[in-house]
């Protein structure tokens, strides 16, 4: 058995890690593979085939443009290694239909995600194809086998009668020997289970045809008597016995007798409908989730493409795109089975509560949903919609002896414009998911087309980020913290600045940049404080804000602590501001308990007043809370009793975003401690801002 080429681009990339995960979901094809199959391969063997394959499937995933040919190749060459059938194929679409977008170099990517749910489909293609060749070539064999056996009877007219009979009458094909007059002469069994009952001699082969194929069969037929060829073959429909039609193929040659003159005519009947259900099941298991039964991502984009074009122009369509609210939980803690059990439970509960509709709901990829509903006059809205789901899936139902409920967040895009592209279209629902799901479970979000353009932006800036900060584009600036009291500057803060984007910082943590140009901050501040110090020209307190990422960063303490020596920055003089949301989270409240016992001071930013907050006060070593800019412009009085709260816990309170003379009154009166905004100076680079000082 020779192997397949590798194709120049397909060796494993260099990355150890990434080469170790391709490895692991290799073998895990194989081991389920050989469980199931019979192949001519030991088993270290097979796993260097398929590794082998495996690789061709990544290095296609990566080219551009993409090519489903390789994963076609693929589909063939499981056909080629030997006994593959369907269990087979099942399971080579399970393992890759969730191990690709399992692996590193995938994961994350809706683009991959996209070309992993087509490759998939490629494969199955590839091997039904390779598949029917494999019978075709088994049933031609058969059939020649046959066509020779009658030929040799020519020759010795008893024995290969005899042989003739004996071939025919095992043979799984439905074989007729008729007369030139077109009547039947003799059939064997297998004849008599394709048409469901027994042909009888002298009927007129021409009544077993469908009156659709009469004329296909009829020039077939005037070709072999015609002696055009050795044999000729047609597919066909015959008419069984309960009414009902048969495909299947027909192969017919002449029988010559002692003479060498025409007598009869051989007509082999090859049963098609086996091979047609199985590539019907085929087609159904590449375009339906294995675990649910749902439509997969693959078809529901392509229903919805169908779906727009027919919408009512009135009512139009709705995609939701639903997520399960901790599912990674339940599965970490009950086991992968309950969850699948899980999913299947969702996905009937999902189908009862829109029989009404006309809707469709998929599976796309583990715990995600999807529903596409034709919107009618009396299609409920979408409030009404997700709080059934909400209100149906919150009900605690056993699964495997396990009381579960669960809630689902989703993203929602109402009556979008029949031209949208369908991937487009499901690229608007995720992100109105994301944003669901920013900190919140069981909620949902409508698609809007400014948020996604102002997203689109920022995402656009992220990606050009870093080459903006290595050519010096991006830099700091400090803005003063001033006494509300008094005026007098108690401090300052250091902030990145880029021209391009107000959201330097959160951007960078969006795109993982933070942690470096977080580290180049703290230490850019800290060596601008201390130069101001050393010429005596500002000794004062010096703030940073650290965003999500830099606050629940292992590193964080290791990395003060380097800058802080590096710069001689005196530890009491920096203040480091944790956003008070990321505190549920046990490495950023460590990382606040170290940093307060090195001596750095701690301020919470982003602090709500609320009794929520105020417990972060009791529990951590806090210096001081920063009220976020809309609390500062509401102006509530009752934030004037939480101001009191807060000093009672012996923390400070610094008001952000302060603009007018207004809201200083209001907040110095109210108790508040300090000031940041414009109404107190803005931000400017380290030479201005000491000039206007």
């Amino acid at each position: 058995m020779t192997k397949p080429s590798r194709r120049p681009d397909a060796a494993p990339p260099a990355d150890t890690a990434a080469v170790r995960a391709r490895e692991a979901l290799s073998r895990k094809w194989s081991y389920l593979l050989s469980s199931v199959v019979v192949v001519a391969l030991s088993r270290d063997e097979l796993d260097a085939e398929l590794g082998a394959l495996l690789d061709d499937l990544c290095a296609a995933l990566h080219d551009e443009p993409f090519d489903l040919a390789p994963f076609e190749e693929v589909g063939e060459r499981l056909v080629a290694l030997g006994y593959v059938t369907e269990p087979g194929l099942k399971r080579t679409v399970d393992v890759l239909g969730k191990g690709l977008l399992g692996l590193e170099e995938f994961r994350g990517r809706e683009q991959h995600a996209a070309r992993v749910v087509g490759g998939i489909g490629a494969v199955a293609c590839g091997f039904t194809a390779a598949r029917t060749r494999s019978i075709l070539d088994q049933q031609d064999s058969m059939q020649r086998a046959l066509l020779k056996a009658a030929h040799d009877a020519q020759r010795d007219l008893r024995q290969s009668e005899a042989k003739f009979e004996g071939i025919a009458s095992s043979s799984t094909n439905g074989v007729l020997i008729v007369g030139l007059d077109g009547r039947l002469a003799w059939g064997n069994e297998s004849i008599t289970e394709i048409i469901g009952r027994p042909p009888e001699p002298g009927t007129r082969l021409m009544e077993l045809i469908a009156p659709s194929s009469i004329v296909v069969f009829r020039e077939m037929m005037e070709r072999v008597l015609a002696e055009r060829g050795e044999f000729e073959r047609e597919p066909v429909q015959l008419v069984r016995g309960d009414g009902e039609l048969a495909r299947v193929t027909l192969t017919a040659s002449l029988i010559r007798d002692e003479h060498g003159k025409p007598s009869h005519v051989l007509v082999m009947a090859d049963d098609d409908t086996e091979l047609a259900l199985l590539q019907g099941e085929l087609r159904r298991q590449s375009l339906h989730d294995v675990l649910t039964g749902l439509p997969n991502r693959q078809f529901f984009t392509t229903h919805l493409e169908t779906a727009l074009r027919r919408a009512d122009p009135e009512f139009g369509v709705t995609v939701f795109q639903l997520d399960l609210d901790a599912f990674g939980l339940v599965c970490n803690t009950l086991g992968a089975k309950v969850g699948e059990h899980l999913l299947q439970h969702v996905a009937r509960r999902l189908q009862a509560l829109l029989f009404r509709e006309k809707a469709m709901i998929a599976r796309f990829d583990g715990d995600e949903f999807g529903i596409l509903v034709e919107n009618t006059a009396t299609t409920p809205d979408i409030a009404t919609i997700m709080g059934a789901i909400n209100a149906d899936l919150g009900e605690p139902t056993y699964v495997d002896d396990h009381g579960l409920a669960v809630s689902v967040s989703a993203g929602v895009v109402h009556q979008p414009s029949p031209d949208v592209d369908p991937v487009e279209l499901l690229r608007m629902a995720d992100l109105a998911l994301r944003q669901a799901k920013r900190d919140r479970r069981g909620q949902w979000e409508v698609f809007h087309t400014d948020e996604d353009s102002a997203g689109r932006r920022d995402a656009a800036l992220a990606v050009v980020m870093p080459g903006a900060w290595e050519q010096g584009d991006i830099g700091v600036v400090y803005r003063p913290v001033r006494e509300l009291a008094t005026g007098a500057l108690a401090g300052v803060e250091a902030l990145l600045h880029w021209d391009l984007s107000d959201r330097c910082a959160a951007l960078a943590d969006e795109s993982g940049l933070i942690l470096p140009m977080g580290e180049w901050l703290i230490r850019i501040s800290a060596g601008q404080a201390q130069w101001w110090r050393q010429r005596g020209e500002l000794d004062q307190q010096f703030g940073v804000r650290l965003t999500h990422h830099q606050s629940t960063d292992a590193d964080l303490v290791s990395r003060v602590a380097k800058v802080l020596e590096e710069t001689g920055m005196p530890v009491g003089r920096l203040t480091l501001g944790m956003p008070v949301g990321v505190l549920g989270v046990a490495d950023a409240a460590d990382n606040l308990g170290t940093l307060a016992d090195m001596g750095v001071r701690i301020a919470l930013d982003d602090f709500g007043l609320g009794p929520r907050d105020l417990a972060w006060l009791s529990r951590l070593p806090v210096a001081s809370v920063l009220v976020p800019t809309d609390l500062v412009r509401r102006q509530d009085p009752r934030s004037a009793l939480l101001v009191r709260a807060v000093h009672d816990l012996g923390a400070t309170v610094c008001v952000d975003g302060v603009e007018s003379a207004e809201q200083a009154k209001w907040w110095s009166e109210a108790g508040a401690d300090l000031a940041i905004g414009a109404h107190f100076g803005s931000s400017h680079d380290a030479g201005e801002f000491l000039r206007r000082l």
